[in-house]
């Protein structure tokens, strides 16, 4: 398990805040070019689904966000979603993607 920076532990914390607040099965964080950070949870309406890095991105976006610099996902279920992953490498090919268990333990971070 690899050892995160400060900011980088921050999403996790930011992540896991958000999975627990509305008990949702993934919580997500990511912070922007200009440091700024954004978090979400998954969202599961009738009508359109997110993973929570998908709604995070989202958030970033819509916020004016040029860029990721980094992204967190904590889920249960140890892997991440291929849709997750690509809503991160459609704005930041390299940034990386920190994967951790719900108690905030790091499992994987990916670059690529």
């Amino acid at each position: 398990m690899p050892d995160l920076e400060a900011e980088d532990r921050k999403l996790v914390t930011l992540a896991r805040s958000s999975r627990a607040r509305i008990q949702a099965p993934e919580g997500a964080a990511v912070r922007d070019t200009d440091g700024r950070t954004y978090a979400a949870g998954t969202v599961d309406q009738p009508s359109f689904k997110l993973t929570a890095l998908q709604a995070a991105v989202a958030a970033a976006l819509s916020s004016g966000a040029e860029g990721i610099e980094a992204a967190a996902v904590v889920t249960g279920e140890g892997l991440l979603k291929g849709a997750s992953v690509h809503a991160v490498r459609d704005i930041a090919k390299y940034a990386p993607i920190i994967l951790a268990d719900p108690d905030g333990e790091v499992l994987e971070v990916l670059t690529r």
